[in-house]
């Protein structure tokens, strides 16, 4: 096994993470739990600033794919403010994501986040603003719900940590 590999069992071991994603039709949560553990995630219309959905679930573990329900009236929203909690065991010099949005398997869109330095053994919260499309350019959720997967492959700057993979259904 190569010192990356290991450095990268290392990270998954301590990491709790939940992660929301965002899109123009679509505001997901996915996670990473491991050498980063992510302890709570809320989405909010951004203008109102009320919650809409909220969680603890992790749906980060590698190698199943989860299944997220999200209230639809979140496609009604100009933005999105999503915040996640999560806690760290190991260094990140330079934690990022990339998320993929996944339609019956054809990716829509990708996104690339970047959250920067990890204290180890640390708790840190992330704050992201999420727009939406025109709505000329969004789905319905009976047409999205199901038909959604969200891919998210986490990141200690090119050091792949893990892949996680969240089958989204609008409520």
């Amino acid at each position: 096994m190569s010192s990356d590999e290991d450095r990268a069992k290392e990270i998954l071991k301590g990491f709790k993470f939940n992660l929301l994603l965002r899109n123009f039709w679509m505001f997901l949560r996915t996670p990473v739990c491991y050498p980063v553990c992510r302890n709570w995630m809320n989405l909010r219309d951004a203008e109102t600033g009320k919650v809409l959905w909220q969680g603890t679930e992790d749906l980060s573990v590698p190698g199943v794919e989860h299944e997220a329900r999200v209230p639809k009236k979140i496609l009604k929203c100009k933005a999105v403010s999503r915040e996640l909690n999560f806690s760290s065991s190991e260094k990140l010099e330079k934690f990022r994501l990339e998320q993929k949005v996944l339609f019956k398997g054809q990716c829509l869109e990708e996104w690339f986040f970047e959250f920067g330095f990890v204290i180890p053994n640390s708790t840190n919260t992330w704050q992201s603003l999420i727009e939406a499309a025109p709505e000329s350019q969004m789905m319905p959720a009976n047409v999205l719900t199901g038909n959604v997967v969200i891919e998210t492959k986490f990141y200690d700057d090119e050091l792949h940590v893990s892949t996680s993979r969240v089958r989204l259904f609008y409520v």
